[in-house]
């Protein structure tokens, strides 16, 4: 069985992210998605927010599982029997930082492979923190979360 595991802060779980977490579950027999606490953030949403969210955003996605953890990805990968991290490209700025983070990863976890997916042309602009500005400052967030979390959204806000 091919795990993948697909980690993030998630804060919100975005569009971009539902649609990269669907192209990894078509890719591997078992997707986890795994929320990443960090105490070096102060994230807008609590980890039971955010795992609730991406329960309710990834509920048709059957081989996809929610989880948090704390800690390093590679040794929580290691954990639930991940033998590849997928990580999002949205462009060619990212790739510097998810290459050195993919090369560390393996000193960590020398079994662990890193895949890299890019998203459609319409998610490629879209990320949490754009997504956490609109919704300070009560901007609409439709075209950005999954639509099942934008009454949980307002909410909580």
């Amino acid at each position: 069985m091919k795990i993948a595991m697909y980690s993030g802060s998630f804060d919100p779980v975005t569009a971009g992210h539902v649609h990269l977490i669907e192209k990894g579950a078509a890719l591997f027999d078992k997707l986890i998605v795994a929320v990443m606490r960090n105490s070096a953030k102060t994230p807008m949403f609590s980890i039971d927010e955010r795992l609730r969210f991406l329960q309710l955003a990834t509920s048709h996605v059957p081989n996809a599982e929610v989880f948090s953890f704390d800690g390093l990805q590679a040794a929580f990968a290691k954990e639930v029997g991940a033998t590849h991290l997928m990580r999002g490209l949205r462009s060619a700025d990212d790739f510097s930082m998810e290459y050195t983070i993919a090369l560390v990863n393996k000193s960590q976890n020398p079994g662990l492979e890193t895949v890299f997916l890019t998203p459609d042309a319409q998610y490629s602009h879209i990320c949490s923190a754009a997504v956490r500005d609109l919704i300070s400052y009560s901007g609409d967030v439709s075209g950005f979360v999954p639509k099942e979390i934008i009454s949980e959204i307002n909410r909580v806000k």
